[in-house]
């Protein structure tokens, strides 16, 4: 559905985006995430059209993004951070304009507005000045403009930021609901965004992909290794022990109604029997042992970091 290969984007002698290729595929809700300042928001209206990019090529449903820009708007809804609203005007007349920008066919349009009013749950606002409405109110209602048109493709860019945690759960709800439905790419620097939301991810960091996984593995590899230890004994003896093992990087000692210990290793270093061994040897009681999942925040941090060493 969305093809990018070698995008590049300067600013004078600023790099923008560097490089950069990635493809989305049809249904698929695709997480944007990085840093403030990191490409994100460029990469995100190269794509929707807004601004040309210095090299590289990007399609959307087949069509080039700088030789066909026309056709590719009609099949893209975009919200970027800031909605692109009047707040003069009704929730319903701004509909009803967005609509006619749409060239939505009059006996088409309020069937569309309609269908977006109670989907992005406006109801209760329709007939009310959009400058007088809440923040949340107000995303939805750039959210509706987005979707008015009924697109095969959504572009968010920061679609929670400002709003409450309620707002931000009914959001989430609201996208994750198009799942299948339309190809969504979902630009945030929020951890939890992505993981609660989107299907696929990828890291961006200073204009460069860092990485690019499924969310149910992020941190399955990383640049260490974790593995956690339950025994009936732990002591600083035994961890003492465990730290003269090579590989070993960190041990880390935990007691909270069970006795866990928590050893961080080196990947390239299969040291599983020797840790093992340690633990008998200093009669600790070994009960368990068993990998610990890198977490999401650990591995996004040794990405951007420059902490390498990471399989993608």
């Amino acid at each position: 559905m969305i093809e990018v290969q070698g995008l590049t984007k300067k600013y004078g002698d600023r790099l923008a985006v560097d490089n950069i290729s990635f493809s989305v595929k049809r249904g698929e809700i695709l997480g944007f995430l990085g840093q403030n300042g990191a490409g994100k928001s460029t990469t995100m209206k190269i794509l929707t059209c807004f601004m040309p990019a210095t090299a590289g090529t990007a399609s959307v449903a087949g069509f080039d993004v700088f030789e066909n820009p026309y056709e590719v708007k009609k099949r893209i809804g975009y919200l970027p951070e800031t909605p692109p609203i009047y707040l003069e005007l009704l929730v319903t007349e701004y509909l009803e304009f967005v609509a006619n920008l749409r060239r939505i066919p009059r006996s088409e349009k309020k069937k569309k507005m309609d269908a977006v009013i109670e989907r992005c749950q406006l109801g209760d606002v329709r007939n009310r000045l959009i400058g007088n409405l809440s923040k949340g109110y107000k995303q939805r209602v750039g959210l509706a403009q987005a979707l008015i048109h009924d697109p095969e493709v959504l572009i968010l860019d920061e679609p929670t930021v400002g709003l409450d945690p309620k707002q931000v759960s009914e959001a989430r709800g609201l996208i994750k609901s198009m799942r299948s439905e339309r190809t969504v790419i979902y630009s945030t620097h929020i951890l939890s965004e992505v993981a609660a939301t989107c299907d696929r991810i990828i890291i961006i960091n200073q204009g460069k992909i860092v990485a690019q996984e499924a969310i149910n593995s992020m941190g399955a590899t990383g640049a260490t290794t974790k593995t956690e230890l339950v025994v009936q004994r732990s002591s600083e003896d035994l961890a003492q022990s465990l730290r003269s093992v090579k590989g070993v990087r960190s041990v880390q000692l935990i007691s909270n109604g069970k006795e866990r210990v928590i050893v961080e290793t080196d990947p390239t270093e299969d040291v599983m029997a020797q840790i093992a061994k340690v633990a008998v040897d200093k009669n600790a009681g070994l009960i368990q042992m068993s990998p610990v999942q890198l977490a999401l925040e650990d591995y996004y941090l040794n990405l951007i970091s420059g902490k390498r060493g990471i399989s993608i």
